[in-house]
C-alpha cells in the first residue's frame, strides 16, 4: 500500500491545487479510507504535514479544513510537470551534460540529504564523492540556490566525455537502472491488462493509487538519453498505460470526489 502522505499529496494535487480550496477533514478521512488508510493514520499524516509546512489548518464553523502551503504548492506543481511531461524517454538529447561539484561540512548532514534528494529528482546521479552528473542542461544552479548552498557548489556543462572515458560504465555506476526498470515493471504488472480493465466501483481510490504509484515509478528515473538505455526499456509502455488508465478514471473519479469532499475557497498560505 502507498504511504498515506503520497496519497494525501495526490488528493490535494488533484482536487485542491488548481481550485485554490481547502478540503474538509471528514472528506479527507473518507477519501484515504477508500484507499485502505486508517482514520488514525490519516489524522497523523495531516498533523505531520502541518508540522512540515505542507498544509495549514483553517477552521470553518465547527469543521476543520486543510489548505496547501506555498511550499506544498511548489512541490505539487513540480510533481505534476514530471507526471504530465511529453515523453518518458529522452529522445531529444542535445549531447550536453551538467556536472555539479559540491563540498559540505560534516555538520551539514541535513543539507547534504536535502541536496542529494533534489539532485536525484532532477535526474542527477553520483559519479564519485561530491560530483554528480545529469544529461542535458539541468537546473542545478536553481537547486543549490533554493537550498541556500550556492557558496558550496560549482556547476559545469560539457558536450561530451573524453574518448578515454567509458561512458557506459559511468552511467551504470551513477544510476541504478535495474531499480528504475523494476519500478516500471511493477507498475505495469498492476495496471497493464488486455483488454483494459473496466472502471472500478471506486474510481476515486483507484485514481489516487494510480497517480501515487506512477509518481513512485518515475521518481528515480533520470530520463537518460535513449541511446544510453537498454533496447527493452519499459518507461514508454508504462507511460502509455498510465495515461490510458488516468483518462478512464478521471471523470468518474471527479464525480465521486464532488460527493465525498467538502471544500471552501482558500488562498494558500
Amino acid at each position: 500500500m502507498q504511504r498515506p502522505q503520497a496519497l494525501m499529496l495526490m488528493l490535494f494535487g488533484t482536487y485542491a491545487l488548481d481550485q485554490r480550496v481547502g478540503l474538509g477533514a471528514a472528506g479527507i478521512l473518507d477519501a484515504l479510507g477508500r484507499c485502505g488508510v486508517s482514520a488514525h493514520a490519516t489524522r497523523s499524516t495531516l498533523s505531520r504535514m502541518v508540522g512540515r509546512d505542507l498544509l495549514h489548518r483553517r477552521p470553518h464553523g465547527r469543521r476543520m479544513h486543510f489548505g496547501l502551503t506555498a511550499r506544498a504548492t511548489a512541490i505539487l506543481l513540480d510533481g505534476r510537470a514530471r507526471i504530465r511531461q511529453d515523453s518518458a524517454v529522452n529522445d531529444a538529447w542535445d549531447g550536453t551534460w551538467t556536472l555539479l561539484s559540491f563540498s559540505l561540512p560534516e555538520a551539514m548532514q541535513r543539507e547534504r540529504h536535502d541536496l542529494r534528494s533534489r539532485l536525484a529528482w532532477a535526474g542527477f546521479g553520483p559519479v564519485q564523492g561530491g560530483l554528480w552528473i545529469a544529461p542535458g542542461r539541468a537546473e542545478a544552479q536553481r537547486i543549490v540556490a533554493d537550498l541556500g548552498l550556492a557558496g558550496h557548489a560549482r556547476v559545469f556543462h560539457g558536450a561530451r566525455a573524453d574518448p578515454g572515458t567509458d561512458l557506459a560504465t559511468l552511467i551504470t555506476d551513477a544510476y541504478d537502472l535495474a531499480d528504475v526498470a523494476a519500478r516500471y515493471h511493477e507498475f505495469l504488472a498492476r495496471w497493464d491488462s488486455h483488454p483494459p480493465a473496466p472502471v472500478p466501483s471506486d474510481p476515486l481510490a483507484a485514481r489516487l493509487v494510480l497517480m501515487a504509484e506512477w509518481l513512485d515509478a518515475i521518481r528515480r528515473d533520470p530520463r537518460l538519453p535513449v541511446a544510453h538505455l537498454p533496447a527493452d526499456w519499459p518507461a514508454a509502455r508504462a507511460q502509455h498505460v498510465f495515461r490510458g488508465r488516468d483518462r478512464a478514471l478521471s471523470e468518474p473519479a471527479h464525480r465521486l470526489a464532488q460527493t465525498v469532499l467538502e471544500s471552501i475557497p482558500l488562498v494558500a498560505a
